[in-house]
C-alpha cells in the first residue's frame, strides 16, 4: 500500500523533536530559525529573525548559509503547519545536522496567538 503525504508527515513527527509556540518563542535569539515555506509565504510574515529556505532547495542551500554552516548549529525549523518542517527536519538529520528542532503547530498557530512577526523589507529599485 503505497503511503500518502500525510502519512509520511506522521512518520517525520515521529523521528524529530517537536517545540510548541511557547517553547519556540524562548528559543528566538538561541537558535538559527529557519523558515522553509516557499518565498510569497515568507514575505508575508515570518518569525522575528527568520531565514528563509524553502523546503525543495533546504538540503542543497542550508550549508551556504554561515549561520548553519556548522552542523552542530542549533536548529529550529516551521513551516505554516509544521508538515513541511517536520519533513525538512528528517532531511536535515539524515545529512549530519545534529540539533534540530520543529515547531509542531507552524506558523498559521504563531500567528493566531499574536505572536511576534516580522515582513522583509520590499525592496526599492530606485
Amino acid at each position: 500500500m503505497a503511503l500518502t503525504p500525510h502519512d509520511l508527515v506522521i512518520e517525520a513527527k515521529s523521528q524529530v523533536r517537536e517545540v510548541n509556540c511557547d517553547q519556540a518563542q524562548a528559543l528566538l535569539g538561541k537558535r538559527v530559525i529557519i523558515d522553509v515555506r516557499e518565498y510569497d509565504e515568507f514575505a508575508a510574515g515570518h518569525l522575528p529573525g527568520a531565514i528563509n529556505v524553502p523546503r525543495g532547495v533546504l538540503e542543497f542551500k542550508i550549508g551556504m548559509l554561515p549561520e548553519a554552516a556548522d552542523r552542530q548549529a542549533p536548529l529550529l525549523l516551521y513551516c505554516r503547519t509544521s508538515g513541511r518542517a517536520a519533513l525538512s527536519a528528517v532531511q536535515l538529520q539524515k545529512i549530519g545536522y545534529a540539533d534540530v528542532v520543529s515547531l509542531s503547530s507552524g506558523f498559521d498557530q504563531w500567528n493566531t496567538e499574536q505572536r511576534p512577526t516580522e515582513k522583509p523589507e520590499p525592496i526599492n529599485f530606485e
